[in-house]
């Protein structure tokens, strides 16, 4: 029986596997998912399994999770409005020293641990994200209702991407692992949001697939309910349920990044929680999923259900 079920489930795959053989996927790893252990370990082998199934890899990395336990031993308080951090002198010390340190490091170590050529970078090196400093902006809060006029400090917008450099590199094999860091022609550093920056690097490859992998099951129109989550949305019912005050923050700029992935010409979004065993194969694999689906629009063909496999 056991066989029988394990021949079954390669069956099954084996579409998928034929789908997207020498596509990219843009894998972004939210901090809370990259601190090295068993979840991490089990996050990279899925990782490894699709490189070697022949799928290109790019992954991109947060590091809000290690950048908080940071500033708490060091004293320095974070600030945030709507899921989006403030970044101040010393904040941004901190985001240097995390995710260009600590949390690529750890990541590079898990992937040479599962035989996996990855190479550790962030957007300063090679020119790879040109960004300038946010405009002070005023923002709105959907779960609290609250506007603020917000300077963001040294926080960037990403005004290029150097697709060249990521694309020399899945040419030889390797898999970029990126921490979210910016720079101006100055050379002046800016922290960049990581979802924004999976977002962008996902549009400039052409990727099949963006993956957000977080510590949450996906969309919910209740975050208290687990029976709420949403396995397929388009964007026309993303932006309602945004309106509706359901989604609100650090979940914020994660769906605003992927509507930027979908209007940028990546067909498919997905969102899953890392820290439940086999979710991103699962994701790939079956047509049932095991997070939210998100496209930009829902087919006539799907009927608002999951899709099925195409090239």
């Amino acid at each position: 029986m056991q066989l029988q079920a394990s021949l079954k489930a390669l069956r099954t795959a084996v579409p998928y596997i034929r789908a997207y053989k020498g596509r990219v996927f843009v894998v972004k790893l939210g901090g809370v998912v990259c601190e090295p252990g068993k979840l991490l370990d089990s996050i990279v082998e899925q990782l490894a399994l699709l490189y070697q199934l022949g799928i290109k890899l790019v992954v991109v990395h947060g590091g809000g999770t290690q950048a908080n336990a940071l500033s708490e031993r060091l004293g320095i308080t974070p600030n945030a409005f709507a899921g989006r951090r403030i970044t101040d002198d010393g904040a941004l010390e901190v985001v240097k020293m995390t995710l260009a340190g600590t949390v690529n490091t750890n990541l590079i170590a898990a992937f040479r641990k599962a035989d996996v050529p990855a190479v550790g970078l962030s957007g300063v090196g090679g020119r790879l994200l040109t960004a300038r400093k946010r405009p002070v902006q005023t923002f709105s809060d959907p779960s609290t209702g609250q506007t603020r006029e917000i300077d963001f400090g040294h926080v960037g917008d990403i005004v290029d991407v150097r697709a060249d450099v990521l694309k020399h590199l899945l040419s030889g094999d390797y898999v970029p692992v990126i921490a979210s860091l910016a720079a101006d022609a100055g050379g002046h550093v800016y922290n960049v949001n990581a979802d924004t920056v999976a977002s962008r690097v996902a549009v400039a490859l052409e990727a099949a697939k963006y993956f957000l992998v977080s510590s949450v099951d996906g969309v919910m129109r209740d975050p208290h309910d687990p029976a709420s989550l949403q396995s397929y949305l388009d964007l026309a019912q993303l932006d309602a349920l945004s309106e509706s005050g359901a989604i609100s923050g650090g979940m914020l700029p994660k769906l605003a990044a992927c509507a930027d992935a979908l209007r940028g010409g990546v067909p498919r979004v997905h969102i899953i929680n890392g820290m439940e065993p086999d979710t991103l194969l699962g994701e790939v694999f079956t047509n049932e999923g095991c997070g939210t689906l998100i496209v930009e629009k829902c087919s006539s063909a799907t009927n608002g259900e999951p899709y099925t496999v195409t090239s």
